[in-house]
């Protein structure tokens, strides 16, 4: 990962002897047992106390309200603890009981050290080893974790090493010092290391209680993570969350480092609610050591998600915090990341420059290599903005140093920080080299993720690679070299899809299924979604998004792109147009027969104002109203798709009747193409994913599947009028359309027809859905069952409405069956009616059954349209073919 954080685990408890009489035993035991489970304890701590005021014992009283106060520290009471340890303090020195004086000083200390007041916790442990000889080791510990927090890690791990090899050492300090020394170690990239200590923190957690557990299978996670293996890391960190939940710790810091991890998987809503609920609950509990690690959270993921205002505002506050604590290198991230906010705004400066290069400076001699690394990244980014470039070369150059023998995620970005030094040198082949090491790095990341929705959001790490490699081709004029670079950054995760793995979802999947047949049932009854049943069905979903989390890939790496000769061959006469967006510029590569062509098209934001434009019509004319808004939405509609036509495909030079395959950006796929070109159309992610659907191996010809979803009153009609296109076709409707059923059905099926209400989830695609009879049929279901008809017609509303992601990626119905197999498919980009299109699926279905490909089949029944009808040219529109099938 690109900042490390450091858990620490201040637990304590000094060599003693042994108390003698009972009240003080009770006192002694309690103490222990809250050390290691606060909440179990908590209780027999505080009866403790009442029975030891009582009897005026004031040694057991010392001990009882250390107990106390550990499990108020426990609960993040620091003020609760503070309060009780002062008043233990003064009874310890009026009583001369100078060992539990120095227990006393050495646990204040740790709660001081979490208030964020450095000066006071040193005083304490200073006062602990001046006042008794025995708390040295536990004061040893205490210093190794305050120095850990202010980032001297070399003395930190010292001092941790030699409190695990002192026998007069507790058992709690030797596996906390184990413990914090893991991520000492992993903060230097010594993960081997790191997990060996990890072994044995939990080996002593078996004396200790399950506190202790907690926090290794916690830091464990961590240190997963930081090596790459974020799904191994995932699981321990959930296994994390039962345990704290159990023993009663609060969240808060759980929170703030969980949502770093999400953060690498590009998780970012999710790490950025994680990031401000950990913030919110540590200011209120008053942990002010860790609310301003968590402010840091804020702002790493606000930045990532590209929101440089809060990401600014959080960093400022997070190095004020800082540096009131006396923690100068987490103050330096946080310059770092405030540079980074400004560079993103606009806003930054040279001042800026020399803050962020001295800070990267101050983090290279802190002993981090990957917090110094992406720190060099970012000011060498901002250098390379404001002209700066011997600056910029050399942050960048340091960059690439500290980041060679990484993680795969840290290789990556020390390739971008080596392909932007060559190409500030002017050394555009190096850069190019560099580019591609980076992407290869990679594409071995995304093969080791299970999960299709983390494989599509891991490109996101590759955009600046893509970006710069684009942008250095482009100057070379050479436009298959261009298409090949678009190929290698472009819907990569559908080209490598892991084997189909329902196991030990059926549970989970009959949940979610039940939860929406009940907020079916509810909207039809009371018109209303209830809150509770929302809250299930959010639930049920993290769930199962959490269990393909958990998954580790194959490493099945990237399948091999098409060449442009092969591409040529299966392209047998039709053009081919892939686009992209460099900048605010479109540009498109095309190949007709033996030419190609690099196509500059002018700014993206024309193309993106008159899609939205033209889709707003479109909706308009789904339910018409007045005839004068018909005609205005009409015209609308019209102009969009001539100033479509005019600044995407006109240049292009495509003949009208020559057959296109369109590969459109994500900016760009959710225009109406059929509508745009005189031929038929076909689109597809990638030409390398267009051209596997060409060259798919023959099949069987499987059964023909029509089902008809509940609530869609021109459904049965549909299903109806195209059975008469096919022998013997299976029809599933009413009642019979289960999601079982359906599925079955489907398995194998050579031609599949679904019209059904669709539920386009642009908050979470893999969740997008089909309602049948008993509940909805997600995109994520589909996936994990493999299911992929050679052909399939989704005749509902917004059916090839796929989410892009950053790198190119798509996630929906579409995407998802042409990565498991499907050759083609028909879906409509807006909404459309269900009785409208019973003429429109029949020709379809007739020309199918033909045997034309899906394109087209689509085709010809366009040209059968009523186009003066506002439903028959919505339709004409709104439908378009995927893939070559």
């Amino acid at each position: 990962m690109c900042r490390v954080r450091s858990r620490i685990v201040p637990m304590t408890g000094v060599t003693r002897e042994e108390p003698s009489g009972s009240l003080l035993i009770r006192a002694q035991q309690a103490y222990d047992g809250v050390v290691g489970d606060p909440r179990r304890f908590d209780r027999a701590a505080a009866d403790v106390v009442e029975a030891a005021r009582s009897a005026a014992d004031r040694e057991a009283l010392v001990v009882g309200l250390r107990a106390v106060a550990w499990a108020a520290r426990a609960r993040r009471e620091n003020r609760q603890a503070l309060r009780l340890l002062d008043e233990a303090v003064r009874l310890a020195r009026r009583a001369g009981l100078a060992h539990r004086l120095a227990e006393l000083h050495v646990t204040r200390a740790a709660v001081a050290l979490e208030l964020g007041q450095v000066a006071v916790a040193l005083r304490d442990l200073d006062r602990a080893v001046a006042g008794d000889g025995r708390a040295v080791p536990e004061a040893e510990f205490m210093r190794a974790v305050l120095l850990h927090n202010l980032g001297r890690l070399e003395p930190a791990a010292a001092s941790y090493r030699r409190v695990v090899a002192d026998p007069a050492a507790t058992l709690d300090n030797r596996g906390s010092a184990a413990n914090n020394l893991a991520l000492v170690a992993a903060s230097r990239g010594r993960f081997d290391e790191s997990l060996r200590h990890l072994d044995r923190a939990e080996e002593l957690a078996a004396g200790i209680g399950p506190s202790m557990y907690a926090f290794v299978a916690h830091n464990r996670g961590l240190v997963l993570a930081q090596s790459g293996r974020l799904a191994e890391a995932l699981s321990q960190l959930d296994r994390a969350t039962e345990l704290f939940t159990e023993t009663g710790v609060p969240l808060g810091e759980y929170h703030m480092e969980y949502a770093d991890v999400l953060a690498e998987l590009r998780l970012l809503p999710e790490a950025r609610d994680l990031a401000g609920r950990a913030a919110a609950d540590l200011d209120a509990q008053g942990v002010l050591l860790l609310a301003a690690e968590a402010r840091l959270t804020v702002a790493q993921t606000a930045l990532l998600a590209g929101d440089a205002g809060a990401a600014r505002f959080a960093a400022d506050e997070a190095e004020r915090l800082f540096r009131r604590q006396r923690r100068t290198a987490w103050a330096a991230r946080a310059t770092v990341l405030a540079a980074e906010a400004a560079l993103l705004d606009g806003t930054a400066d040279v001042q800026m420059v020399r803050r962020a290069a001295r800070a990267a400076g101050y983090l290279d001699r802190s002993g981090t290599p990957s917090v110094a690394a992406a720190a060099h990244l970012a000011a060498g980014r901002l250098a390379a903005r404001l002209g700066r470039p011997r600056v910029a070369r050399r942050c960048l150059e340091t960059a690439r140093d500290r980041s060679r023998r990484g993680p795969v995620l840290l290789r990556l970005r020390g390739h971008l920080a080596a392909a932007s030094a060559e190409r500030l040198a002017g050394r555009d082949d190096a850069a190019l080299r560099h580019c591609r090491a980076g992407l290869a790095d990679l594409a071995r990341h995304r093969a080791a993720l299970g999960s299709t929705e983390l494989r599509a959001l891991a490109s996101g790490h590759g955009v600046e690679l893509g970006r710069l490699g684009l942008e250095t081709l482009l100057h070379t004029g050479s436009p298959l070299r261009v298409l090949g670079w678009m190929e290698q950054t472009r819907a990569a995760a559908l080209l490598s899809v892991e084997p189909p793995a329902s196991d030990g979802l059926q549970d989970e999947l009959a949940e979610l299924r039940l939860v929406h047949a009940e907020l079916a049932q509810a909207l039809r009854d009371t018109g209303e979604e209830p809150a509770e049943l929302r809250a299930r069905q959010t639930a049920a979903e993290a769930r199962l998004r959490r269990s393909t989390w958990q998954r580790s890939g194959s490493g099945a790496g990237r399948a091999p792109v098409c060449t442009p000769g092969e591409l040529r061959r299966r392209l047998d006469g039709r053009a081919l147009a892939s686009f992209a967006t460099v900048g605010d510029e479109l540009v498109a590569v095309v190949l007709h027969g033996r030419r190609s062509r690099l196509v500059p098209l002018g700014p993206a934001r024309a193309v993106r104002a008159e899609c939205d434009s033209l889709l707003f019509a479109l909706r308009r004319l789904v339910r018409p109203g007045r005839a004068a808004a018909v005609a205005a939405a009409r015209a609308s509609a019209d102009h969009g798709l001539r100033r479509l036509a005019g600044l995407l495909l006109h240049p292009l030079e495509v003949p009208a009747d020559v057959p296109l395959v369109v590969v459109p950006d994500g900016r760009t796929h959710r225009l109406p193409w059929a509508a745009l070109h005189g031929a038929p159309v076909t689109t597809a992610p990638s030409a390398a994913l267009w051209a596997r659907t060409r060259a798919a191996a023959p099949r069987d010809a499987g059964a023909v599947v029509l089902v008809a979803g509940p609530r869609l009153p021109g459904a049965v009609a549909e299903v109806e009028a195209v059975r008469r296109c096919h022998e013997r076709p299976a029809v599933l409707a009413g009642e019979a359309a289960t999601v079982a059923a359906t599925t079955d059905a489907l398995a194998g099926a050579g031609l599949a027809h679904l019209a059904c209400h669709g539920r386009l989830r642009a908050d979470n695609p893999t969740f997008s859905a089909l309602e049948l009879a008993d509940g909805r049929l997600t995109v994520h279901e589909l996936d994990r069952r493999g299911i992929a008809p050679r052909r399939v017609v989704l005749a509902a509303c917004d059916s090839a409405a796929d989410v892009a992601y950053a790198g190119d990626e798509l996630l929906g119905f579409v995407s998802a069956l042409l990565a498991r197999g499907t050759t083609g498919v028909l879906a409509s980009t807006v909404a459309v009616g269900d009785v409208e299109s019973v003429d429109l699926m029949r020709q379809v279905h007739c020309g199918l059954a033909d045997g034309r490909t899906v394109a087209d089949a689509l085709h010809d029944a366009r040209t059968r349209l009523d186009t003066a009808d506002p439903r028959q040219f919505v339709h004409w529109c709104a439908f378009g073919a995927y893939g070559a099938g």
